[in-house]
């Protein structure tokens, strides 16, 4: 087979349905997660030590860095709770079609961004 169409290899210009960018988000916050548990780990370590780790973990969370660390894991864990709903949903049967997957992915940024803003006034 001789396919001489011109190629278009820049990705930046493909349009992705909204769906799939949150289908994608899904995957890359799961990763993230992945990445970020093990901070919250040591620092739940760090805490259970003893009164002084304790003291220094409360220290450490005054750090704007650690305090955006803290932030940016919980936003990934709530946001992959939510778009895992989503898809929990979509193995039920519900919202497969593209009108229902493009409602479910506006539902899903949505609560998201609920979320992320709320755990953000909650850790500042």
């Amino acid at each position: 087979m001789n396919d001489n169409r011109p190629k278009n290899l820049d990705i930046t210009t493909f349009k992705y349905p909204l769906p799939a960018i949150t289908s994608l988000l899904h995957r890359l916050s799961g990763a993230f997660i992945f990445a970020g548990v093990a901070l919250m780990l040591y620092l739940l370590e760090l805490s259970l030590q003893s009164e002084s780790g304790f003291a220094l973990v409360l220290e450490l969370m005054d750090n704007l860095i650690v305090k955006f660390a803290a932030w940016a894991v919980l936003s990934g864990l709530l946001y992959h709770l939510i778009a895992g709903i989503k898809h929990l949903l979509m193995d039920l049967g519900y919202g497969e079609t593209l009108k229902g997957g493009f409602i479910g992915a506006c539902i899903t940024l949505a609560l998201s961004a609920m979320a992320i803003i709320t755990a953000g006034v909650w850790i500042w």
